[in-house]
Protein backbone atom coordinates (compact mmCIF):
# COMPACT_ATOMS: atom_id res chain seq x y z
CA UNK A 1 0.00 0.00 0.00
CA UNK A 2 2.80 2.40 0.96
CA UNK A 3 4.75 1.49 -2.18
CA UNK A 4 1.66 2.14 -4.33
CA UNK A 5 1.17 5.54 -2.71
CA UNK A 6 4.82 6.47 -3.17
CA UNK A 7 4.70 5.35 -6.79
CA UNK A 8 1.59 7.48 -7.36
CA UNK A 9 3.27 10.51 -5.82
CA UNK A 10 6.43 10.07 -7.88
CA UNK A 11 4.35 9.61 -11.02
CA UNK A 12 2.45 12.78 -10.21
CA UNK A 13 5.72 14.68 -9.76
CA UNK A 14 6.89 13.46 -13.15
CA UNK A 15 3.66 14.47 -14.92
CA UNK A 16 3.68 17.85 -13.16
CA UNK A 17 7.29 18.42 -14.20
CA UNK A 18 6.54 17.67 -17.86
CA UNK A 19 3.52 19.98 -17.74
CA UNK A 20 5.56 22.86 -16.27
CA UNK A 21 8.30 22.29 -18.84
CA UNK A 22 5.76 22.46 -21.69
CA UNK A 23 4.15 25.58 -20.21
CA UNK A 24 7.53 27.35 -19.93
CA UNK A 25 9.08 26.27 -23.23
CA UNK A 26 6.11 25.84 -25.55
CA UNK A 27 3.46 28.18 -24.13
CA UNK A 28 -0.08 26.81 -24.60
CA UNK A 29 1.15 24.02 -26.84
CA UNK A 30 -1.54 21.79 -28.36
CA UNK A 31 -4.36 24.24 -27.71
CA UNK A 32 -6.74 23.68 -30.62
CA UNK A 33 -10.03 24.81 -29.12
CA UNK A 34 -11.10 28.43 -29.32
CA UNK A 35 -13.91 27.84 -26.81
CA UNK A 36 -11.57 26.29 -24.23
CA UNK A 37 -8.21 28.07 -24.59
CA UNK A 38 -7.06 26.69 -21.24
CA UNK A 39 -7.48 23.14 -22.52
CA UNK A 40 -3.84 22.65 -23.48
CA UNK A 41 -1.44 19.76 -23.07
CA UNK A 42 0.59 21.72 -20.51
CA UNK A 43 -2.41 22.66 -18.36
CA UNK A 44 -3.87 19.15 -18.48
CA UNK A 45 -0.56 17.64 -17.37
CA UNK A 46 -0.16 20.19 -14.57
CA UNK A 47 -3.67 19.58 -13.21
CA UNK A 48 -3.36 15.79 -13.54
CA UNK A 49 0.08 15.71 -11.93
CA UNK A 50 -1.01 17.92 -9.03
CA UNK A 51 -4.11 15.81 -8.38
CA UNK A 52 -2.13 12.55 -8.44
CA UNK A 53 0.48 14.02 -6.08
CA UNK A 54 -2.23 15.03 -3.60
CA UNK A 55 -3.79 11.56 -3.67
CA UNK A 56 -0.41 9.88 -3.28
CA UNK A 57 0.52 12.19 -0.40
CA UNK A 58 -2.73 11.41 1.44
CA UNK A 59 -2.13 7.68 0.94
CA UNK A 60 1.47 7.86 2.15
CA UNK A 61 0.64 9.82 5.29
CA UNK A 62 -2.35 7.58 5.99
CA UNK A 63 -0.21 4.44 5.72
CA UNK A 64 2.68 5.80 7.81
CA UNK A 65 0.43 7.20 10.54
CA UNK A 66 -2.06 4.32 10.23
CA UNK A 67 -4.76 6.98 10.21
CA UNK A 68 -8.24 5.69 9.39
CA UNK A 69 -9.53 9.07 8.21
CA UNK A 70 -6.69 9.56 5.73
CA UNK A 71 -6.99 6.00 4.42
CA UNK A 72 -10.73 6.46 3.98
CA UNK A 73 -10.15 9.77 2.20
CA UNK A 74 -7.68 8.04 -0.09
CA UNK A 75 -10.28 5.38 -0.89
CA UNK A 76 -12.99 7.97 -1.56
CA UNK A 77 -10.76 9.94 -3.94
CA UNK A 78 -9.90 6.80 -5.89
CA UNK A 79 -13.56 5.86 -6.03
CA UNK A 80 -14.50 9.32 -7.34
CA UNK A 81 -11.84 9.08 -10.05
CA UNK A 82 -13.10 5.66 -11.12
CA UNK A 83 -16.72 6.86 -11.30
CA UNK A 84 -15.70 9.95 -13.29
CA UNK A 85 -13.79 7.80 -15.77
CA UNK A 86 -16.76 5.48 -16.15
CA UNK A 87 -19.14 8.42 -16.65
CA UNK A 88 -16.92 10.03 -19.29
CA UNK A 89 -16.64 6.77 -21.26
CA UNK A 90 -20.42 6.20 -21.21
CA UNK A 91 -21.21 9.79 -22.24
CA UNK A 92 -18.62 9.64 -25.01
CA UNK A 93 -20.19 6.58 -26.63
CA UNK A 94 -23.76 7.86 -26.17
CA UNK A 95 -23.10 11.31 -27.68
CA UNK A 96 -20.43 10.41 -30.26
CA UNK A 97 -22.25 12.07 -33.19
CA UNK A 98 -22.95 15.28 -31.29
CA UNK A 99 -19.37 15.41 -30.05
CA UNK A 100 -18.09 15.04 -33.64
CA UNK A 101 -20.25 17.91 -34.91
CA UNK A 102 -19.38 20.20 -32.02
CA UNK A 103 -15.66 19.38 -32.22
CA UNK A 104 -15.48 20.11 -35.96
CA UNK A 105 -17.39 23.37 -35.57
CA UNK A 106 -15.15 24.48 -32.70
CA UNK A 107 -11.96 23.53 -34.56
CA UNK A 108 -13.03 25.47 -37.65
CA UNK A 109 -13.71 28.46 -35.43
CA UNK A 110 -10.23 28.10 -33.96
CA UNK A 111 -8.63 28.22 -37.43
CA UNK A 112 -9.31 31.97 -37.49
CA UNK A 113 -6.88 32.38 -34.57
CA UNK A 114 -4.06 30.71 -36.51
CA UNK A 115 -0.97 32.91 -36.71
CA UNK A 116 -2.46 35.68 -34.57
CA UNK A 117 -0.78 37.31 -31.57
CA UNK A 118 -1.11 35.37 -28.32
CA UNK A 119 -2.07 32.10 -30.05
CA UNK A 120 1.33 30.54 -30.64
CA UNK A 121 0.14 27.31 -29.03
CA UNK A 122 -2.74 26.87 -31.46
CA UNK A 123 -0.52 27.83 -34.39
CA UNK A 124 2.19 25.32 -33.44
CA UNK A 125 -0.37 22.58 -32.84
CA UNK A 126 -1.98 22.96 -36.27
CA UNK A 127 1.40 23.12 -37.97
CA UNK A 128 2.56 19.91 -36.29
CA UNK A 129 -0.70 18.03 -36.95
CA UNK A 130 -0.85 18.98 -40.63
CA UNK A 131 2.80 18.12 -41.17
CA UNK A 132 2.84 14.82 -39.27
CA UNK A 133 -0.57 13.52 -40.42
CA UNK A 134 -0.21 14.87 -43.98
CA UNK A 135 -3.58 16.59 -43.87
CA UNK A 136 -4.98 20.08 -44.34
CA UNK A 137 -7.87 21.83 -42.61
CA UNK A 138 -10.61 20.33 -40.47
CA UNK A 139 -12.92 18.98 -43.21
CA UNK A 140 -10.64 19.83 -46.19
CA UNK A 141 -8.14 22.44 -47.31
CA UNK A 142 -10.92 24.88 -48.30
CA UNK A 143 -11.47 25.57 -44.58
CA UNK A 144 -8.42 27.84 -44.77
CA UNK A 145 -9.90 29.90 -47.60
CA UNK A 146 -12.36 31.45 -45.13
CA UNK A 147 -9.49 32.28 -42.77
CA UNK A 148 -7.33 34.04 -45.36
CA UNK A 149 -10.24 35.26 -47.53
CA UNK A 150 -8.34 33.95 -50.51
CA UNK A 151 -7.14 30.70 -52.11
CA UNK A 152 -4.37 30.04 -49.64
CA UNK A 153 -3.37 27.55 -46.93
CA UNK A 154 -0.58 27.45 -44.29
CA UNK A 155 2.79 26.23 -45.50
CA UNK A 156 2.39 23.14 -43.28
CA UNK A 157 -0.26 21.90 -45.76
CA UNK A 158 2.25 21.61 -48.60
CA UNK A 159 3.40 18.28 -50.01
CA UNK A 160 6.92 19.72 -50.18
CA UNK A 161 7.55 22.47 -47.66
CA UNK A 162 8.97 25.77 -48.85
CA UNK A 163 8.49 29.43 -48.01
CA UNK A 164 5.01 30.63 -49.07
CA UNK A 165 4.21 27.30 -50.70
CA UNK A 166 0.66 27.74 -49.37
CA UNK A 167 0.12 30.30 -52.13
CA UNK A 168 0.63 27.72 -54.86
CA UNK A 169 -2.03 25.62 -56.58
CA UNK A 170 -4.17 23.06 -54.67
CA UNK A 171 -2.27 20.28 -56.43
CA UNK A 172 0.70 20.97 -54.15
CA UNK A 173 -1.30 20.61 -50.91
CA UNK A 174 -2.39 17.66 -48.77
CA UNK A 175 -5.99 16.69 -49.55
CA UNK A 176 -6.84 14.57 -46.48
CA UNK A 177 -9.04 16.19 -43.78
CA UNK A 178 -7.23 16.44 -40.46
CA UNK A 179 -10.24 15.63 -38.29
CA UNK A 180 -11.00 12.32 -40.00
CA UNK A 181 -7.32 11.44 -40.37
CA UNK A 182 -6.60 11.92 -36.67
CA UNK A 183 -9.86 10.16 -35.77
CA UNK A 184 -8.90 7.10 -37.86
CA UNK A 185 -5.45 7.07 -36.25
CA UNK A 186 -7.04 7.12 -32.79
CA UNK A 187 -9.42 4.29 -33.74
CA UNK A 188 -6.54 2.18 -35.03
CA UNK A 189 -4.71 2.67 -31.75
CA UNK A 190 -7.86 2.30 -29.65
CA UNK A 191 -7.05 -1.32 -28.80
CA UNK A 192 -3.85 -0.37 -27.00
CA UNK A 193 -5.59 2.54 -25.29
CA UNK A 194 -8.51 0.29 -24.32
CA UNK A 195 -6.22 -2.36 -22.83
CA UNK A 196 -4.37 0.29 -20.83
CA UNK A 197 -7.65 1.77 -19.62
CA UNK A 198 -9.00 -1.66 -18.66
CA UNK A 199 -5.86 -2.50 -16.69
CA UNK A 200 -6.04 0.88 -14.94
CA UNK A 201 -9.70 0.34 -14.08
CA UNK A 202 -8.98 -3.17 -12.73
CA UNK A 203 -6.20 -1.84 -10.52
CA UNK A 204 -8.48 0.92 -9.25
CA UNK A 205 -11.31 -1.51 -8.52
CA UNK A 206 -8.94 -3.86 -6.71
CA UNK A 207 -7.60 -1.07 -4.49
CA UNK A 208 -11.07 0.34 -3.94
CA UNK A 209 -12.13 -3.03 -2.57
CA UNK A 210 -8.96 -3.64 -0.58
CA UNK A 211 -8.55 -0.25 1.08
CA UNK A 212 -11.84 -0.28 3.04
CA UNK A 213 -10.88 -3.66 4.46
CA UNK A 214 -7.46 -2.32 5.46
CA UNK A 215 -9.11 0.76 6.95
CA UNK A 216 -11.43 -1.33 9.11
CA UNK A 217 -8.59 -3.60 10.19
Amino acid sequence: FLCFSLFSQLGGCGILGVGIWLAVTQGNFATLSSSFPSLSAANLLIVTGTFIMIIGFVGCIGAIKENKCLLLSFFIMLLIIFLLELTVVILFFVYTDKIDKYAQRDLKKGLHLYGTDGNIGLTNAWSIIQTDFRCCGVSNYTDWFEVYNTTRVPDSCCLEFSENCGLHSPGTWWKAPCYETVKVWLQENLLAVGIFGLCTAMVQVQFNITFPILTNC
